[in-house]
């Protein structure tokens, strides 16, 4: 009795251990964009593009600016394994001289906090 109890978890620790290794993974092109010089008052936008190199669908929960003066839009469903994914993401320009902005993506991937970062100078 004791064997068979010991296999049965040996079987289950197994079959858990596989499960969480099935996860989406992001694989981005660039995780960092240089406007260089924008006009001032003249929004600018870029989309990072992703592909899902896991085993699992990813699911972006949130794409959080490190400040309001910049806004992101993303892919709202779930990004199966091999498909590509966007966030777009935009720059307001309301003041002069250079910008650094992060983004926090949020995900159900392997690594689940991503950062994503935009630079450039308002003239």
């Amino acid at each position: 009795m004791k064997k068979v109890l010991s296999i049965a978890t040996a079987v289950i620790a197994f079959i858990t251990l596989t499960a969480m290794m099935q996860v989406g993974e992001f694989k981005f092109e660039t995780e960092s964009h240089d406007f260089g010089t924008i006009p001032y008052n003249k929004p600018a936008s870029y989309e990072f593009t992703f592909t899902n190199a896991g085993k699992a669908p990813i699911i972006i929960a949130e794409v959080a600016p490190s400040c309001g003066c910049s806004v992101a839009d993303f892919s709202k469903t779930p990004v199966k394994p091999g498909d590509t994914g966007k966030i777009k993401v935009t720059y307001n320009a309301a003041a002069k001289g250079p910008f650094t902005k992060s983004f926090i993506v949020k995900s159900n991937t392997k690594t689940p906090v991503k950062t994503l970062t935009i630079k450039g100078n308002v003239e």
